[in-house]
């Protein structure tokens, strides 16, 4: 692998998002380390780029709901110190609303979406922070900011991933290790055909080349949090500086008086 850059590890990196962070950062003089389910997709934008850039481009197939193939990366990027990019890029989504899906469904959605992304970063960080630098870049979702899009399980799986990301910052960042939280809305990926819906008939949708680009720039600036469909940064600025103006209050001995002064008229 080059010695002039580190290499790039992308999970679901056979089509959509991942495949374009594959495409961007080879273009970029990476060498890669692709990892899906689909061996003949990966073979093939394995080919092209290692003809179109000279990188050196190693396939990992892996499903990382399954625990084995889950350890088998997780030994990777633990003990590769070639790899100094972890993109945590795998991820799924299911029909219908939280009654529909059962609990197999939901827990598949969670499985891949928080605890292959939160292992991988786990597995990952010793090795950064011993190394005092390296980057993490978990792709979660505007929805897991917005309860009211009606996909409960799946926001929630990429709130979780945005609130990791803002954890591991202010963790890992004074030990030189960056962590990127990508918030897409709406994106041409093949998601929205695995959940039966035609992805013409919304409203608003991205390219997923467009998507990509912007969250490489808000890297190259190193944000923190990165929403590429947000027309105001000062929205997000906003919302961001509401939450933490609420940390202080919450180190209280006694509930708060709205609730202290229903409790005694109750009684």
């Amino acid at each position: 692998m080059s010695a002039q850059q580190p290499a790039v590890l992308i999970t679901g990196a056979s089509s959509g998002i991942g495949a374009v962070y594959a495409d961007r950062f080879a273009s970029r003089g990476h060498d890669l380390v692709l990892v899906a389910r689909n061996r003949e997709r990966l073979e093939a934008l394995a080919a092209r780029l290692r003809s179109r850039d000279g990188v050196n481009v190693e396939i990992l197939r892996a499903d990382l709901s399954q625990r084995a193939d889950l350890l088998e990366v997780e030994k990777r990027v633990a003990e590769d110190s070639r790899i100094g990019v972890l993109v945590n890029n795998a991820g799924v989504a299911s029909a219908g609303g939280f009654l529909d899906q059962g609990v197999d469904e939901v827990t598949r959605v969670i499985d891949l979406n928080t605890t292959a992304l939160a292992r991988l970063a786990s597995a990952v960080a010793p090795r950064f922070v011993r190394e005092g630098k390296g980057a993490i870049v978990n792709i979660a979702s505007v929805v897991g900011l917005a309860p009211e899009f009606g996909m409960s399980v799946y926001g929630a799986t990429k709130a979780f991933a945005l609130f990791l990301s803002q954890g591991l910052h202010l963790e890992l960042g004074p030990k030189g290790v960056y962590v990127q939280a990508v918030l897409p809305a709406a994106t041409r990926t093949e998601i929205w055909s695995s959940v039966g819906k035609d992805v013409d008939t919304i409203e608003g949708v991205m390219e997923v080349d467009d998507l990509v680009d912007a969250a490489l720039v808000g890297f190259d600036r190193r944000e923190t949090v990165t929403i590429p469909p947000l027309p105001d940064v000062g929205q997000w600025n906003v919302f961001d500086e509401a939450r933490r103006a609420m940390v202080p209050n919450f180190a209280q001995s006694q509930p708060a008086a709205r609730y202290r002064a229903a409790a005694h008229d109750a009684t």
